[in-house]
């Protein structure tokens, strides 16, 4: 039987979706890694606006729909409503606000809530942004204990010095692969799997 499998060459979209406490950064570092300039706007974020990013992941061609989503308390409900159809989220806090990092948590299960079906294992990264900053109120070891123990990857970034922005999301995006390859992997086992039983009815006539 002819082997049902993912093209390598059909481009996979990915819908990536940035959350976090208002003004740590989400839109700018959207724009260090999709435009690579340092987008200074103290605009807030009304909703969500979308950037679109092309990357090839183990030679897999992706689209990154990447969301920014605003981190006003008062869109909160409405941010929710974007999170469905997510393949992986990216949480944001900044290293100099320590109440940006305890909304961590807050943010977390309100995802995790919301997007169904709730998976523990869910592609997942946390940045802490703004390292480029002296006045640092997170400690890194505070941090990464949060993400170890919740067992998610932790980068320290700086959209204004582009330091490890690229490679926090692409290791979101290689997660995203592998859990939506998983998924379509098995939906297409679970679609080809006939039992006996399942053998058509010798039709008389």
């Amino acid at each position: 039987p002819q082997r049902l499998s993912m093209d390598a060459s059909k481009k996979v979209d990915l819908k990536i979706i940035i959350i976090g406490a208002l003004g740590v950064g989400k839109t700018s570092l959207l724009h260090q890694y999709v435009h690579k300039t340092f987008y200074e706007d103290y605009r807030t974020t009304l909703g969500a606006s979308i950037l679109t990013k092309v990357l090839a992941v183990d030679s897999t061609p992706l689209k990154l729909q990447i969301w920014d989503t605003g981190g006003q308390e008062r869109f909160r409900s409405m941010v929710s409503t974007f999170y469905k159809g997510s393949d992986g989220c990216m949480l944001a806090f900044d290293v100099t606000d320590r109440e940006s990092f305890e909304a961590l948590d807050n943010w977390r299960d309100d995802f995790l809530e919301k997007v169904i079906p709730r998976e523990q294992d869910f592609p997942m990264v946390v940045l802490g942004n703004k390292i480029d900053l002296s006045d640092r109120q997170v400690p890194k070891e505070t941090a990464s204990a949060w993400c170890k123990e919740k067992d998610i990857p932790y980068f320290e970034v700086s959209a204004k010095n582009n330091i490890n922005v690229a490679e926090a999301f692409e290791t979101l995006a290689k997660q995203a692969l592998s859990t939506y390859k998983g998924i379509f992997e098995s939906y297409l086992t679970d679609s080809i799997k006939l039992t006996p039983n399942d053998k058509p009815k010798q039709s008389c006539c």
